[in-house]
């Protein structure tokens, strides 16, 4: 179980703000509204909640917790659902370094209910001796003045910013609560007007310099708010969603990113792009699992551009495989490369398991030379729909087979150690690096950028994936002949699959770099199609918020897997029109051989 709080230190290292906190504030998720929850103490402890409320009413010598005298019932008693489980919790040492509060909100005459509560409290030394349990007390609340004749383990809700009570009392107050609507009227969607925001930034401000763990109430309760109290500093924040709270506030870290890499904006001529003529050579670069969230946070964390975002010619696709709603990067790439839809998980066949020329082996044909790049394996889904013919995309011996009984040119990518027991060599000349292709007169190279997984952007793989789309091309160029090469993207998919903003961020810029790269040729070699889509999205991506002057990109996720939703595709260069629309994915491969035809 993850700890229910974000130590100030992090806060700090996110925002890169000034506390005036003690050092032992946490930010704590604060539940309240528990008497809505089936079994409100549980309910709101396990999901991570470290402040617990609890709304009580004193009736026939008993204390009873509901939202109102109408809703009591004889079966819910404080100590029936707080203090019995939080006895159990304790006892069991469940969460045992965790720090907790127990908000008690008096709902009827202060004096009475407080000393009907101390005498039940007296029952569960289990809870009042704890040290990392505080019991405060809110609502209804005696005089503050005497709130140092109450017993040590009672403390106190403070519920105003401007602190007039006496040293030896003050002492006695364990949190400040002021209500939310005093200063904005907020709903928590959207933004703070500016002026909401200095009047809501002053109050917390102001509460820092007491020392205290400070609280908004009647405030708005959505991810947004959240947000906002967490960056001004609020210690303990409201919420009657406390697992959906918890959950935001943890993930936080890996969804709230700076840009730690960038690409330099490539305008192109334009001077052969959406003209009717010949096409000799097709780029097509997919971006695996690169929906329209994912280019969008790279582009606005990239100073709000991209060399894609300079293509005038855009469509959308549409990915469903023949088996399923959701295509996996088999089938997609699959559909890519034959122009047939599959079922998932099948490389280069059909649906009756068959094998399916795809479109390189079509135009090897015509004496056209190709190559595949990629940032996964080489022996990766999307990859090896290039080159290979197997119904089982795990099945990475018959793959690797078919690599070396394939017509390809040039194959650049990781994963080495799969071919230990395949003489690859054999058949195509094996270089060390992919600038060493700049010098390669070879019929047929490859080039293992590492023995297993390829490197992340963010684990340093640096420019690679650049570099080996510039001299492939180079390398294909020099043979004078027509040619395809394709190019993956592959890692934007790996990191929406653990909901990495950091990670598709880097990832989708680094993918730019290759783009640009193939715009520069097709400026350079009239007669160039490039092709840049994707073969799905995945996480469901989204960027709720974010700063582009600082490169700063909020992400959050529905999934952790694929989602069936449309993925763009762009296109420059001759009949680069012909890929505008919406359309199944399958028919990019027609359109393709159509134009070559």
């Amino acid at each position: 179980m993850k700890l229910p709080f974000i130590s100030i230190s992090l806060l700090l290292f996110l925002f890169g703000i000034q506390s005036h906190l003690c050092a032992q504030d946490r930010i704590k998720v604060h539940s309240h509204n528990d008497y809505n929850h089936t079994i409100p103490f549980w309910d709101a402890y396990s999901n991570g909640a470290a402040s617990i409320e609890a709304d009580i009413f004193l009736k026939d010598n008993n204390l009873f917790v509901a939202h109102d005298k109408e809703g009591i019932t004889a079966s819910r008693t404080l100590e029936d659902l707080y203090l019995k489980p939080l006895e159990t919790a304790l006892k069991m040492n469940y969460k045992k370094e965790t720090p907790l509060f127990l908000l008690i909100d008096i709902k009827t005459d202060a004096e009475p209910t407080l000393q009907k509560l101390i005498t039940v409290l007296k029952k569960y030394e289990t809870i009042t001796k704890n040290k990392n349990l505080k019991i405060i007390i809110s609502g209804n609340r005696p005089n503050a003045a005497t709130y140092t004749k109450y017993p040590d383990f009672i403390t106190f809700d403070y519920q105003e910013i401007d602190q007039n009570l006496s040293k030896e009392n003050w002492e006695k107050v364990a949190m400040i609560s002021v209500d939310f609507k005093k200063y904005s009227v907020w709903n928590g969607l959207g933004r703070l007007t500016h002026e909401d925001y200095d009047r809501v930034n002053a109050v917390i401000s102001k509460a820092k310099t007491w020392n205290k763990p400070f609280r908004f109430w009647g405030c708005p309760d959505t991810k947004s708010a959240w947000k906002v109290f967490l960056e001004l500093g609020v210690t303990i924040i409201n919420t009657d969603k406390p697992y959906n709270c918890v959950q935001y506030l943890e993930s936080f870290p890996n969804r709230w990113v700076t840009a730690s890499n960038s690409s330099k904006v490539y305008v192109p001529t334009y001077k052969t792009d959406q003209k009717n003529l010949p096409v000799k050579n097709v780029i097509l670069l997919i971006g695996d699992g690169n929906g329209l969230s994912q280019i969008s946070s790279a582009v606005l964390a990239n100073n709000g551009a991209l060399s894609v975002t300079q293509l005038k010619s855009i469509g959308f696709i549409k990915t469903q495989s023949a088996d399923d709603f959701t295509t996996d990067s088999a089938a997609a790439g699959t559909a890519l490369a034959t122009g047939q839809k599959t079922n998932n998980r099948a490389i280069g066949t059909d649906t009756l398991r068959k094998p399916i020329p795809n479109i390189l082996e079509i135009l090897q044909k015509r004496n056209f030379s190709t190559g595949v790049i990629t940032t996964d394996e080489i022996t990766g889904a999307t990859p090896a729909a290039f080159y290979a013919h197997t119904n089982e995309r795990s099945d990475t011996e018959t793959i690797s087979k078919d690599l070396l009984a394939s017509r390809l040119n040039l194959f650049a990518g990781g994963g080495a150690e799969s071919f230990k027991n395949i003489s690859l060599g054999s058949k195509f000349k094996l270089l060390n690096s992919v600038k060493e292709l700049q010098a390669e007169t070879n019929e047929a190279v490859g080039v293992f950028i590492s023995q297993k997984r390829v490197p992340s952007v963010l684990e340093g793989r640096g420019t690679v994936l650049a570099d080996a789309t510039k001299y492939s091309l180079e390398f294909l160029s020099k043979k004078n002949k027509p040619f395809f090469l394709m190019v993956e993207g592959a890692q934007i998919d790996s990191f929406g699959h653990v909901n990495n903003t950091a990670g598709i961020v880097a990832e989708t810029i680094d993918f730019d770099t290759a783009i640009t790269q193939a715009l520069m040729f097709a400026d350079q070699n009239e007669g160039t199609l490039v092709i840049v889509t994707a073969d799905h999205e995945t996480s469901g991506f989204a960027i709720p918020q974010g700063n582009v002057k600082t490169h700063k990109i909020e992400g959050d996720f529905i999934t952790n897997d694929h989602t069936a939703t449309m993925v763009p595709i762009f296109s420059y260069g001759p009949h680069s029109q012909d890929f505008q629309g919406v359309y199944e994915n399958n028919e990019v491969f027609e359109k393709i051989l159509s134009i070559l035809k």
